[in-house]
């Protein structure tokens, strides 16, 4: 049997060139070879997002985007993580197996307490609510960022603790580091985030699209001059839409000189609409369908419930909460 594939995405916000080619396009890569359950963290998300409207906007656009995309729900169970409520209950079993001093190592809090931002038991016990995400299905290989294979591996000592106590319950998961070579600058030329501000949102209108690529940070270079693409935040995002020989007639006209920045990020806007062309048109096929979208949820959280009941009905009887074995 393939081994099982769970990644989770926080709807904190609309997706954006930085998000697809660091993890989603990976993560969707993922789902013709292995046996995956991808959810939308929601949960996780109300330690940020604070208004619900908001919420379920963000929620519902993450769906809608990860679907265009190309996850394929024949393919990966696509739910959200509210709608597993095995989840929370999990989340306390591992809770009570859980030290204090290792949540208190973890980087999302020190870095916000280092900050001096307030930091709730939310977002301190944010570790526990992502392992048991991870330890509900079974999960083998668990796709993240190298910033994120800390909570892997927090993850790999809650279960084992848990075992150690119980007897062997849960499957210990592998971190599977996803490739994040390709830098996806924003358009300040810094890596794109959107605590910086800097992000291209994956399916902005053309015209809105068009204009933020054309505030991408150039330097002062004539037109006439010859200019370097290897320093060009344009040229390193054109990279991602395109293939190497196109690279290369483009780097032949940064290099020629008489080519200005705005015929660069012309081009750029040409090849990243041309790249995403039936992602759009996908999306907004499935704008118009909301209730399918929401029947390709439902459906999803009947298969990862299906699972995760299994999963704690096992942990409870470890540990003695159900009147027998099951």
């Amino acid at each position: 049997m393939s081994p099982r594939v769970l990644s989770g995405i926080q709807p904190t916000g609309r997706f954006h060139w930085g998000n697809y080619f660091g993890a989603i396009r990976q993560y969707i890569a993922l789902q013709d070879h292995d046996q995956a359950f991808y959810f939308i963290a929601d949960f996780h998300a109300l330690t940020t997002v604070r208004d619900p409207k908001t919420l379920r906007g963000f929620t519902q656009d993450a769906a809608i985007d990860l679907l265009a995309l190309g996850l394929d729900p024949a393919k990966a169970a696509l739910f959200r993580q509210s709608d597993v409520p095995e989840i929370p209950e999990l989340t306390w079993l591992l809770m009570t197996v859980t030290q204090m001093h290792l949540l208190d190592k973890c980087h999302a809090y020190k870095d916000k307490k280092e900050k001096g931002i307030a930091a709730d038991a939310g977002l301190f016990t944010y570790p526990v609510l992502m392992a048991a995400d991870i330890l509900a299905y079974d999960s083998d290989i668990v796709p993240v960022g190298q910033d994120q294979v800390q909570h892997i591996e927090v993850t790999r000592d809650l279960a084992q603790r848990f075992n150690h106590f119980y007897g062997e319950t849960f499957v210990l998961p592998n971190a599977k580091v996803l490739d994040t070579t390709a830098k996806v600058p924003g358009t300040d030329g810094e890596k794109m985030s959107k605590s910086y501000g800097n992000i291209i949102e994956l399916f902005m209108p053309p015209k809105k699209l068009r204009k933020k690529i054309m505030s991408i940070k150039t330097d002062s270079t004539p037109m006439e001059d010859p200019k370097d693409p290897e320093t060009c935040a344009v040229f390193t995002l054109y990279k991602l839409f395109s293939s190497e020989e196109q690279q290369a007639t483009l780097a032949e006209r940064y290099r020629a000189g008489g080519m200005g920045y705005g015929e660069a990020k012309q081009t750029l806007y040409e090849a990243a609409m041309e790249y995403f062309g039936e992602a759009r048109e996908r999306r907004a096929d499935l704008e118009q369908r909301p209730d399918d979208v929401e029947q390709i949820l439902q459906d999803g959280a009947a298969r990862a419930r299906a699972k995760a009941g299994k999963v704690l009905a096992r942990a409870k009887s470890a540990c003695g909460l159900s009147a027998r074995p099951s």
